[in-house]
């Protein structure tokens, strides 16, 4: 490539110079030379061996100096070429770069390679091109610079800063190299001194310094350039210094030089004012030599950043300024880069302090216009300038540009936007890097403020990330974070993240009170914080001491910053990331144990959680003007503990109104909107909380901030109606963006509640792993909310002079003068009190559970046991406090007992005792004051008490729920609780049994207790005293027999199971017999069950069991009798093991035919009572349960029942019943009878294991065999769903079957087909989907029955073959009774076809040499019946998504035809029954042959199914050829075998005349034939050909076939017969091909024939042409026809041949004359040979 290259551009270079520079022609000419002796072909020798000659550059640098465009052209070219291969003599290197320096006055395209090439030549030749070299180089790009030509100036300016570049990666490569390069000279450094450089870094100094002198107008020293623009220089300044930072580190001149001249330049031209580019580039600057070389600049730097501080603090130029903030905030958001500023310059006395005066500069920024950022007396919205949009800045530029007067210059919406916006506070591209614009862009008034923000959300940023993971105790260190340590550790959690907080808490927590916190969730997640100001040997010690002086020194402009911004107009971008860095500061700052910061961000925090004019106007405002309804126990754990659920997601009902909140600006009005919190002061409040979770352990006194702040929320909330704050905008211009942020801040008040009541549990929970010290802290400050709360509501309806109700000593609330309230307001509402008592006792509750283990670790005095359990007692049972009072206070007892239930687990017996007594007395204690005699109450006050009852009797079930299994005593006081629902009334044993109805206290109750029943019952029986078992008994009857809840009553009817369980595994074995229990009534029961010593007395408890819930089976409820009678049943199966068969005999007696007995009475009567349907409905639905579980039962235990001697008597009594209910002629009654039939028979054993005898078989027959069960409909028309009845019907028949299958005799089978016949047949559609690719599962069940029926009995197979037959045709019948059944029932029966095929075919095959078949016509009738679907076929209108029903016949037949042909000449079989076979045989295979095709249905492949019908007759062929030929076979019968070929063979539709000779009914077919001789008009209309042509060819092949002669002597008769019938259709097909050629050819002159009529036309010449035909077998057309051997069917063609023959003549066609000719020549052998 380069060889031609340089030739071509050589060649030239001569062409062009003849007559005028010689020099250079005989230059280029010795070049050329020198080129053209080169041997070399690839590039590298080329290129090596090129550089060696060293006058062949010379006529490109004498085109260079020659001025001339063409030849310098050219001559770049080279030069760039040679230089990118490296082929330049480096001998050459500086007429080269002298060549290029005087090219650069050529045009544009040279001076464009001149500037492609001096990259590639600096870097192949690095080594080489330094010194003047290099100045060379970089002149030529100095001198394109100034080019009038932008893109050469822009190209020179980038292809300079790339050599620059390569200068300085030459020194890294210098320094990298191990080779000892030579010093080339010094240069000075600090101090007078100078340092020695190789010849890499002397470049780079000389070209880095000279670039400083000429971006400061002086002259360089090195290099022989001037006037470089000052933007460029200081962009190439910055280039250096930020690619090759890591040079002026090590670099000792490079550093002197950026002191000397690079820094006092760049702060002397700041101090300037220059213009915005310049600013922008000096700013970069000094920004990256901040960032990376801080270290080699100390004083410089200093210097600088004050420079920027003054610049921000004093300069009016919004873009100046927002420069200065742009580099700060870089600068905040590097945290080592601010500590070590903060090291140079705030921590040496005699440094200024940079960091501190900058913070006090935010501080004044942030205040000096307060209309910009929308400042006010709460945080606001900001709002967009309402005129912003009316004009494009575009024009606003014009105008400015064009100096129209009047136009104010500037931001175009200046003085309009109103506070800080992500959408005009921020600018696309940061000012700093504007380095194309020339003026100053657009810059909103917000910028720096935003700029502000920014920087000190980086700053608190740097410090959390720098100090928290310091605070992590050493062994929290190594454990893995669990899912919620990010929220509950030391970690400052997100406060704009409302669903992180959601997880975490058990299920089962939720379902004691409204206030239960989760102990173990926070278990070792909340150690103490180590201060890592302790850490004096970590390595990051002074590090940690830099931040705190940071903190100390900074914190009062950063505080005073923040305030101002959170009064601000902000959007939610920017709010939620002051909140963040307010909290990460405070963080911080407690870590750091740092506590006057801390206490001023808390405070200034909770100020804005709760704003104080809001909290105030909530006390003056009076109680909520929503209503509250009381609130249970059971609803969700609130975030602030309060009864009401304030903060509730599910009860924010309170409509949002269109007006926002605006009371804290001056110019909006406070009466118009509501005082109440908004989703900003949530979320101040959860960063609070957050604060509170993180530094819990430290925070001390400054508890009571937060506590504080939480008490005023919840009263807020509680005041407001739990409404949500709108969120005010800024101001009263419209701004539809400030509404929609408004309307989305309200929506997600819900959201933010949720992350708040997540934190403010955690809050609490965290105290678990305090230091008693700090845990007694938090406590006292909890305790202290209480003392500002009035006197409680049981002294406000006292009369004057009353005396009030002592208080506790502990319960003495501290003075006034100890509490410190934020707002400094008194309680005044009438509301307070209530609200300030819930909110007290749901944190006192809350501390207590949470601490519970620390509680009962010490002694109850100084935990404070006594005192709170006599506290919470005395406000549940006071009827002067309010209701929700007094519930809170019940459930914070109950939640207390639980808890202290739990937490001695794992402790001694004795120790439980003690504890569980204590826990259950007090639980016990607090119904006591309920239940007194003499307690006067109202109806609200009786309402709370049952309330009050209702939460004690769920914490009972909630305290048997967890700690049951270690309870060890008191069980006597929980039965004791149970009953108190009941109206106490003395009891007497005599009346147990005859109880009356019971009557509970309320109705609300019984619920309550029942729980805890139903857990003694489940699980804690074994645990009862035996002196309890007859107790319970009597409580589960009173439970059952009450009659205020149904449900209630359902439930303990399960509890006998529970107890009857219990008793069984207790006992082996009950001793039940007739001598003891034989006659017995409830009293000696009774009296046998109390007796602890009898013997009997569990025997006696579980038949007095059995007895009472015998008596609910009875019971007029519907659903509780059949309850009661499966668990009766169910009681039965259960201990049915280890009943003996004396045992079960007595039960069987006294209570399963009892059962069974009381319902066949009670359905008997229903039609004569005349009940309603409903009542029947009910009736019929317990008789189904009766069957379903008595058979159940009985099935599971047939083996015992049939070991006694009364087994006979009980089955015939059984069969009896069934039969009974059978006569009902109710459709569900039969179903369950026969699935109870079927259960137990299918548990019998059979063989010799048999435990039926034929006695009791014999009876299971004659029930199933009375005939298929009827359902009345009485006068409904619809017809009912039968489908499962006859399911179990048949089902029924599998196991009787199995039953008397070895004795079956052929009428039983006959019987049996019938019945499923009448099954399959009077099943109703059901509401099944259509049996089309599936059949029903009662079709489905029947065939089954038909595959397992014997068929070893003699006329068994015939039966079977000729009703599976029956059940092919369904599918298939046109009319009768199965054709209108199919349409009424809406079944088609396709899919049991199929199935029934399969079975039919299995049957045949099988039994293929049994005659009886044949004889029968079981044969006949499965082909006829598999006929159908073969000759419908595509008439068939159902299509399935499997095989089609024809296919699958087409199997079966072909497999049946290949088992039983060879049977038919075998076995004696009557003529006329083979012919009507055979007959049959033909039909199938007239059915395979055709197709209709005009209109087949959807998803039908006619080419696969015409693959299909020709292998299956391949199939059939095989089979029944020669064998048709048989003399028994009808000649009919071979006519309509061959008829069906000859006219599946036509391909092409026949002409009409043609069609009426075919398809018309005329018996001599030779006179069809002679009437074919005779010429018809001829047609243009070309037919299509058939759709199943290869199905034609394969006919007309197979009628060849059966013409042609055969020498098999056996059977040469058959095939002669065949040839007979088949030589006349032969000729038919042959001549109508020829005479429709005949006839039409002639009309297409000389165009081609149709392709398919030329294919079937050659065709049938072939096959005429090579057959040899049975002389005898061809019918002669007339007496003058010769005899022929072989060729007898072309004799009788010969005319139409002749005719054909002239025809293909005069067309042309040579092929088609060619097959005529052989033809012809055949026929004329023939005669030759005759004559």
């Amino acid at each position: 490539m380069t060889t031609q290259l340089l030739a071509t551009e050589l060649a030239n270079l001569i062409q062009e110079s003849k007559r005028k520079h010689n020099d250079l022609r005989q230059a280029a000419e010795k070049s050329l030379d020198e080129l053209k002796s080169i041997r070399a072909t690839s590039e590298a020798p080329f290129a090596a061996e090129l550089a060696q000659k060293v006058n062949f550059v010379n006529p490109f640098i004498i085109a260079c100096g020659t001025k001339n465009a063409k030849f310098t052209g050219i001559a770049i070219v080279c030069l760039s070429r040679l230089t990118l291969v490296g082929a330049l003599p480096r001998s050459k290197l500086s007429p080269v770069l002298e060549a290029l320096r005087e090219a650069t006055s050529a045009g544009l395209d040279v001076q464009l390679k001149i500037l492609q090439a001096l990259p590639t030549l600096l870097q192949n030749y690095a080594h080489d091109i330094r010194g003047d070299l290099l100045v060379t180089a970089l002149n030529i790009c100095f001198i394109l610079q100034t080019s009038k030509n932008g893109v050469v100036t822009n190209t020179s300016a980038a292809t300079l800063q790339q050599l620059i570049m390569t200068v300085f990666e030459k020194v890294t490569a210098e320094e990298k190299s191990t080779s000892n390069a030579e010093i080339v000279g010094e240069a000075p450094i600090d101090d007078g001194k100078t340092v020695q450089l190789r010849a890499a870094a002397m470049d780079a100094h000389r070209v880095f310094k000279d670039i400083c002198l000429m971006t400061e107008n002086h002259r360089p020293e090195y290099l022989r350039f001037t006037g470089l623009q000052q933007t460029f220089g200081l962009e190439l300044i910055e280039s250096v210094l930020s690619q090759h930072a890591g040079l002026f580190l090590v670099h000792p001149e490079q550093a002197y030089t950026l002191r000397t001249r690079v820094m006092p330049f760049i702060i002397k031209s700041l101090n300037g004012k220059p213009n915005f580019a310049t600013s922008v580039r000096l700013v970069r600057i000094l920004y990256t030599m901040l960032k990376k070389h801080l270290s080699i600049l100390p004083s410089e730097g200093g210097e600088a950043l004050e420079a920027l501080t003054q610049l921000l603090d004093q300069d009016a130029a919004t873009w100046r300024r927002a420069l200065c903030m742009e580099v700060f905030r870089g600068i905040f958001a590097e945290p080592a880069l601010m500590r070590r500023m903060y090291t140079l310059y705030d921590t040496k006395g005699g440094e200024k302090s940079v960091l501190k005066n900058l913070t006090a500069t935010f501080v004044r920024v942030s205040t000096e216009r307060p209309v910009v950022i929308g400042l006010g007396h709460q945080s606001t919205i900001p709002v967009a300038d309402p005129y912003g949009n009316m004009g494009s800045s575009s024009d606003q530029a014009m105008l400015e540009s064009s100096g129209v007067t009047g136009i104010i210059g500037g931001s175009g919406n200046e003085g309009h936007n109103t506070g800080i916006s992500s959408q005009w506070s921020n600018v696309r591209v940061a000012c700093i890097d504007q380095l194309d614009k020339a003026e100053p862009p657009t810059i909103p008034d917000s910028y720096v403020y935003a700029l502000t923000l920014s920087c000190i959300t980086s700053l608190s940023e740097g410090l959390a990330k720098f100090i928290l993971p310091l605070t992590v105790p050493g062994d929290a260190r190594s454990r893995k974070r669990g899912p919620k340590q990010s929220d509950t550790g030391r970690d400052s959690p997100a406060p704009t993240d409302a669903n992180d907080s959601e997880g975490g808490k058990p299920g089962v927590e939720k379902s004691l009170t409204s206030t239960t916190l989760d102990r173990s969730s926070s278990f070792k997640k909340n150690p103490v914080p180590v201060n890592p100001l302790d850490l004096k040997d970590h390595p990051m010690y002074a590090d940690v001491q830099i931040c705190a002086d940071i903190i100390e020194e900074c914190w009062p402009a950063i505080l005073a910053t923040c305030s101002t911004f959170l009064y601000a107009a902000l959007d939610s971008e920017y709010y939620h990331g002051l909140v963040r860095a307010f909290q990460k500061f405070a963080h911080v700052a407690g870590l750091l144990q740092l506590t006057t910061p801390r206490d001023a961000f808390l405070t200034t925090l909770g100020k804005s959680a709760v704003p104080p004019n809001i909290y105030t106007a909530c006390l003056n405002s009076g109680p909520s003007k929503t209503p509250m309804s009381s609130p249970s126990v059971e609803t969700p754990n609130s975030i602030l503990g309060n009864a009401r659920d304030l903060l509730s997601v599910e009860n924010l009902v309170t409509p949002v109104g269109a007006a926002g909140e605006r009371q804290r600006q001056a110019s909006f009005d406070a009466s118009s909107v509501p005082q109440t919190i908004n989703t900003r002061n949530l979320l101040c409040m959860r960063a609070l909380l957050n604060l509170g979770i993180a530094l819990g352990p430290t925070l001390g006194s400054s508890w009571s901030i937060i506590l504080e702040t939480l008490q005023q929320a919840d009263f807020v909330l509680f005041i407001t109606g739990k409404s949500p704050g709108r969120i005010p905008i800024v101001s009263k211009v419209s701004d539809s963006k400030a509404e929609a942020e408004a309307a989305g801040l309200l929506a997600s008040f819900s959201t933010e509640i949720r992350a708040v009541e997540t934190a403010a549990s955690r809050l609490l929970e965290s105290t678990v792993d305090f230091p008693n010290t700090a845990f007694v802290e938090i406590a006292n400050a909890i305790c202290g909310l209480l003392e500002h709360q009035p006197e409680t509501p049981s002294d406000v309806g006292l009369p004057p002079g009353s005396p009030r109700p002592p208080l506790s000593p502990a319960g003495l609330r501290p003075s006034m003068a100890q509490h410190r309230k934020v707002s400094g307001s008194s309680v005044t509402g009438s509301s307070s009190p209530s609200q300030q008592d819930q909110f007290a006792l749901a944190k006192i509750g809350d501390l207590a559970s949470i601490n519970l283990d620390r509680l009962l670790m010490y002694s109850p005095d100084v935990s404070g046991w006594d005192h709170i359990t006599s506290e919470l007692i005395k406000v549940l049972s006071s009827s002067a406090t309010s209701a929700t009072v007094r519930d809170r206070g019940a459930g914070i007892l109950v939640r207390l007992m639980l808890d202290a239930a739990k937490s001695i687990g794992d402790e001694n017996d004795e120790t439980r005792a003690k504890v569980q007594t204590r826990i259950l007395e007090s639980l016990r204690a607090s119904l006591g004051l309920l239940e007194g005699e003499n307690r006067v109450a109202s109806v609200a006050t009786y309402a709370t008490d049952v309330d009050i009852h209702k939460i004690i009797l769920e914490g009972l079930k909630s305290l048997l729920d967890e700690c049951g299994e270690s309870l060890v005593s008191g069980w006597d006081v929980i039965f004791d609780i149970i009953g108190t629902i009941f109206v106490p009334r003395r009891f007497n044993p005599d009346e147990r049994a005859t109880q009356p109805p019971l009557s509970a206290r309320s109705p609300r109750l019984i619920r309550s207790a029942l729980s805890s029943l139903q857990l003694v019952c489940s699980d804690f029986l074994s645990s009862l005293p035996k002196t309890c078992f007859l107790i319970l008994v009597d409580t589960l009857y009173k439970f059952c027999s009450q009659d205020d809840d149904l449900n209630i009553a359902l439930t303990t009817v399960t509890f006998f199971w529970d107890l009857s369980n219990f008793l069984s595994r207790k006992n082996k074995t009950l001793p039940i017999t007739n001598s003891v229990f034989g006659e017995f009534d409830d009293a000696s029961l009774v009296e046998k069950a109390s007796n602890a010593e009898d013997s009997s007395s569990d025997a006696a408890l579980w038949m007095l069991l059995l007895i009472r819930l015998t008596t609910v089976t009875t019971d007029d409820r519907l659903d509780l009798r059949n309850s009661a009678i499966q668990t009766l049943l169910r009681i039965f199966d259960a201990y049915g093991d280890q009943l003996t068969p004396e045992a079960w005999s007595v039960c069987i007696k006294a209570v399963i035919f009892r059962l069974i007995a009381s319902i066949q009475t009670e359905l008997q009567d229903l039609d004569r009572e005349g009940c309603d349907e409903k009542t029947q409905s009910g009736w019929h639905d317990t008789a189904v349960v009766v069957l379903s579980g008595i058979s159940s039962l009985l099935s599971n235990y047939l083996d015992v029942l049939t070991a006694h001697p009364t087994f006979d008597s009980y089955w015939q009594q059984l069969l009896g019943h069934f039969a009974t209910l059978l006569d009902l002629r109710v459709l569900e009654i039969n179903t369950a009878t026969y699935k109870a039939l079927t259960q137990m028979l299918s548990h019998s054993q059979s063989g010799s294991k048999q435990n039926f005898n034929k006695t009791t078989i014999d009876l299971a027959w004659d029930l199933w065999a009375r005939g298929i069960p009827v359902a009345d409909t009485g006068s409904s028309d619809k017809t009912p769903d039968n489908q499962n009845c006859l399911l179990a019907y048949v089902a029924a028949l599998r196991d009787v079957y199995r039953l008397i299958q070895d004795d079956l005799t052929i009428e039983r089978l006959h019987r049996m087909l019938a019945l499923l016949r009448d099954v399959m047949q009077t099943a109703s559609p059901g509401a099944f989907v259509a049996d089309i690719d599936h059949a029903t599962s009662l079709q489905t069940q029947v065939l089954e029955v038909l595959k397992i029926l014997r068929t070893d009995i003699p006329g068994a197979p015939a039966a079977l073959i000729t009703q599976t037959a029956e059940f092919v045709s369904l599918a298939f019948t046109d009319g009768g009774a199965a054709a209108t059944q199919r349409i009424t029932q809406k079944r088609t029966y396709v899919a049991m076809s199929k199935a029934s095929m399969v079975i039919l075919q299995s049957l045949i095959e099988g039994h293929a040499t049994d005659a009886d078949i044949y004889n029968n016509g079981a044969l006949l009738t499965a082909l006829t019946a598999l006929s159908k679907p073969i000759v419908s076929k595509y008439q068939f209108p159902i299509i399935t998504k499997s095989e089609q029903p024809w296919k699958q016949a087409t199997k079966s037949t072909i497999a049946i035809l290949s088992a039983t042909l060879s049977q038919l000449v075998a076995l004696d079989i009557p003529q006329t029954m083979l012919q009507d076979i055979w007959h049959m045989i033909v039909v199938i295979s007239s059915g395979i042959l055709n197709a209709d095709c005009e209109a087949p249905p959807d998803r039908v492949n006619i080419a696969e199914d015409e693959d299909f019908d020709i292998a299956s007759f391949t199939q059939l062929r095989e089979l029944i050829i020669p064998s048709l030929g048989a003399r028994v076979v009808l000649h009919k019968t071979r006519k309509l075998f061959i008829g069906s070929l000859f006219r599946m063979s036509i391909i092409h539709e026949p002409a009409p005349a043609e069609s009426a000779l075919i398809y018309g009914e005329h018996s001599d077919d030779v006179g069809k034939l002679s009437k074919l001789y005779k010429p018809r008009c001829g047609r243009t209309i070309d037919p299509p050909p058939s759709k199943r042509s290869r199905m034609a060819y394969v006919c007309l092949d197979e009628l060849l076939s059966l013409v042609a002669s055969h020498k098999e002597a056996d059977t040469e008769a058959e095939t002669y017969r065949l040839a007979r019938t088949g030589s006349e259709y032969l000729l038919l097909r042959a001549a109508l091909t020829l005479r429709t050629y005949i006839a039409d050819q002639p009309l297409r002159g000389r165009m081609p024939q149709p392709l398919s009529q030329r294919k079937e036309l050659s065709r049938i010449l072939e096959r005429l042409v090579v057959l040899r035909s049975q002389p005898q077998a061809i019918p002669k057309t007339s007496p003058d026809v010769l005899e022929s051997e072989g060729c007898q069917h072309l004799v009788q063609l010969y005319r139409l041949l002749v005719g054909a023959t002239r025809v293909a003549g005069m067309s042309g066609d040579a092929d088609i004359l060619g097959l005529l000719t052989k033809a012809l020549d055949a026929v004329g052998r023939e005669m030759e040979a005759s004559a």
